[in-house]
């Protein structure tokens, strides 16, 4: 894909492009209080900055992998880091409730794309296995630092500047990964055989989606349902030739 002394340099900005999206996912906790001072949010409603991204990552992590099998790794990585910067900027200068949740909401979706498929680059990446292990190592170590260190920058933004630059630091990271990968991932066609499985991705999105809000709200019986909706999905997936999730289909 490309040169092997540089994929090690295209692993860093992959890191670097997952990094922001898990630090988005604990940075914004700390600064729930001004944003609820400087927006007029109740107790209720304000949860709603945290579960509209919740809601929208965890839904669209199948979706988006699997797109990038259609489309190719490459672009719907680029795909997703410039939807979630530009979303990272409508949440920085937010001005209102509305506003501030569906951008949060599209911050979601450019952060499921981004994190299903920076695991499928680093595989195209590394295809030996010991350097597949170190370049996994690498990610993993990032994934789990980044929830700590959200806490300590969400914190030292919101006391030095305001609870807006929890979300405009995204941009200047979100533009230099953006032009790394360009520079250091050379783009493939998708690989995936066959027309998209619309209805299979309309289904699982949904199960997933409605499995997250019901977790989120300690709903029960809408757990129920993400369940039904996710065993209807399995049981289309076995009778497709061009499954959404091809192990389904061989099970």
């Amino acid at each position: 894909m490309i040169d092997k002394e540089k994929r090690w340099w295209a692993l860093y900005v992959l890191c670097a492009g997952e990094l922001m999206i898990v630090l988005d996912t604990t940075v914004v906790n700390v600064a729930l209080p001004s944003i609820r001072e400087s927006l007029g949010f109740s107790e209720a409603s304000l949860v709603w900055v945290v579960n509209a991204y919740m809601l929208t990552y965890g839904g669209f992590l199948l979706l988006g992998g699997r797109l990038g099998d259609y489309f190719g790794h490459r672009r719907l990585f680029l795909l997703g880091i410039a939807l979630f910067t530009l979303a990272s900027l409508a949440c920085g200068f937010a001005n209102s409730q509305w506003l501030l949740i569906v951008a949060r909401a599209v911050q979601g979706l450019g952060g499921a794309v981004v994190s299903a498929i920076a695991l499928s680059l680093i595989i195209d990446l590394f295809t030996e296995e010991g350097d597949r292990a170190k370049a996994m190592g690498v990610y993993g170590f990032v994934c789990a630092a980044g929830g700590s260190l959200g806490v300590l920058a969400g914190g030292v933004l919101t006391s030095a500047l305001s609870w807006h630059w929890v979300f405009l630091v995204n941009i200047p990271i979100g533009i230099a990964v953006y032009m790394a990968c360009r520079a250091l991932v050379r783009h493939t066609e998708g690989k995936a055989e066959g027309r998209l499985d619309y209805a299979g991705a309309a289904t699982v999105t949904a199960s997933s989606t409605l499995a997250v809000y019901a977790i989120v709200n300690g709903n029960l019986p809408l757990l129920g349902a993400a369940a039904a909706l996710l065993a209807i999905f399995l049981l289309m997936q076995a009778r497709l030739k061009a499954p959404l999730m091809p192990c389904a289909s061989s099970a």
